[in-house]
């Protein structure tokens, strides 16, 4: 069990803990979206309905939401950076951690949304910036380490594909058409994509059920496991770093 903890964070990657990682944060981002609606009624996994909103309240002349839209958007741009950052110093120092920087700094900025739910007087702006950070972070991690083929947040890039894979399954290839490649799907691509959009539900509903039990402080169920799946190849960095010194 510890080997395999350790492999979905590790910087040793394989198309096995790639996929493992992906179902993991697909189900995280799938309760984190749909506890923060009921938190904060925000959706802050995509940013295409962000950007709508954003036209919709500078035309009607809803400044306020206007450039709490604008700070959502910075904030998920900023979180998208913010793994690029990690992952890119970790590299260039062959760290085990390349990927779990980020994923720590997820479990950490989940924890700080939960612990928000304790506190009075935290601006709705401020939680839904921190909630699409997370989002910008998680979604530009997994892109990086699966070479942009698995999205954990983009819904809409996923059902489009499913669509695209099940338009090439249904296609008839016509023995008419001579010295063309026949149109195939890619079953497990197709499968694959149906996993995600599936946990992504399912991580939905435990997200809903989770926060309208016990309100914000439920994102701190959500940051354990990311911490776990984190602390390994932390750990194995700080004991490289200490036996340098000793």
């Amino acid at each position: 069990m510890q080997a395999y903890i350790r492999s979905l964070a590790d910087r040793h990657r394989t198309e096995a803990s790639d996929r493992h990682l992906a179902f993991y944060l697909t189900f995280v981002a799938g309760a984190a979206n749909a506890g923060g609606f009921m938190a904060v009624q925000q959706y802050t996994s995509h940013m295409s309905g962000m950007v709508s909103s954003m036209a919709d309240n500078l035309v009607l002349g809803n400044v306020g939401l206007f450039l709490g839209g604008v700070f959502a958007l910075l904030a998920f741009i900023f979180g998208a950076a913010t793994s690029a950052i990690l992952i890119n110093w970790a590299k260039r120092r062959d760290l085990h951690s390349q990927y779990a920087l980020p994923l720590a700094f997820e479990a950490v900025a989940m924890a700080a949304f939960g612990l928000s739910g304790l506190l009075d007087g935290v601006l709705t702006a401020v939680t839904v910036a921190l909630l699409c950070f997370i989002m910008g972070l998680q979604n530009a991690m997994i892109t990086k380490l699966s070479g942009a083929r698995i999205r954990t947040t983009h819904v809409t890039g996923l059902v489009t594909d499913v669509g695209i894979e099940i338009g090439k399954l249904f296609y008839r290839n016509s023995p008419a058409v001579l010295g063309r490649p026949p149109v195939m799907a890619d079953r497990d691509k197709l499968g694959l994509l149906s996993t995600l959009i599936s946990l992504f539900f399912i991580g939905g509903i435990c997200g809903a059920v989770l926060f309208k039990t016990f309100g914000i402080p439920a994102a701190m169920v959500l940051a354990l496991p990311l911490m776990l799946f984190a602390a390994f190849p932390l750990v194995s960095d700080l004991q490289s770093i200490r036996q340098r010194w000793t």
